[in-house]
């Protein structure tokens, strides 16, 4: 199959990297000296993390059940996607604590594109115009690169660059998988897509939390 058919639903419109409110909540003192009172406990972090991940691809898949619904999208479409395009903002929020303001705003910025990038995606799948369906999943996956150098970039040991493109790759990919099984009603490819993206997101969210306990082992008790 063509990858513009394969694209057609390319709804897989969040990807990410999804740190959102919780994490802050429960976030450390950061770089910039920001005083706690109790530092987060490292089981909690690792789970808040993970629940955090949890939430990010079911709003995504929420967003994919109602922009594919044919012929119109489903009513709360726009809101979803407010939803999942907040989330882009809490990510960077998340990191702040840690690697500061500038990071953090760069991260947003990155993810933020991601979600633009998406809605292309859409909106040339719908018209049936190919050659920019082909272009925007190009401009996709490259800017899934950059989210995962920006990302190693500020915890190269622990978050390699391959590791993290590879996530990355691995995310959008199966999100693709699961968009286009549920445009063409093929609802058990669907839900077995959902299945592998919730254990890979469960691993990126390990991977991320672990990183930033073993980064910052100070700033965590137990």
């Amino acid at each position: 199959m063509r990858r513009s058919r394969l694209v057609a639903a390319a709804l897989a419109a969040a990807l990410t990297l999804g740190v959102v409110a919780t994490a802050v909540a429960i976030a450390p003192p950061g770089l910039h000296g920001a005083a706690h009172a109790v530092k987060p406990d490292r089981v909690a972090f690792h789970d808040a993390m993970r629940k955090l991940w949890e939430d990010h691809i079911t709003w995504t898949r929420l967003f994919i059940v109602s922009a594919a619904t044919l012929p119109d999208n489903l009513p709360d479409t726009g809101p979803t996607a407010e939803r999942l395009l907040a989330n882009q903002d809490d990510i960077g929020d998340a990191l702040r604590p840690f690697y500061g303001d500038e990071v953090g705003d760069a991260v947003t910025s990155l993810l933020r594109e991601h979600i633009l990038i998406a809605a292309d995606i859409i909106a040339a799948a719908k018209a049936g115009d190919d050659a920019a369906v082909n272009q925007a999943v190009d401009a996709w996956y490259v800017n899934a690169n950059e989210i995962a150098d920006a990302l190693s970039g500020i915890n190269p040991k622990h978050w390699p660059q391959d590791e993290m493109r590879a996530m990355m790759k691995a995310h959008l990919d199966r999100t693709l998988e699961e968009a286009v099984a549920r445009l063409q009603g093929r609802y058990e490819d669907d839900i077995k897509a959902y299945e592998q993206i919730h254990a890979d997101i469960l691993d990126m969210a390990d991977m991320l939390s672990d990183g930033i306990i073993a980064q910052f082992p100070d700033q965590f008790r137990g």
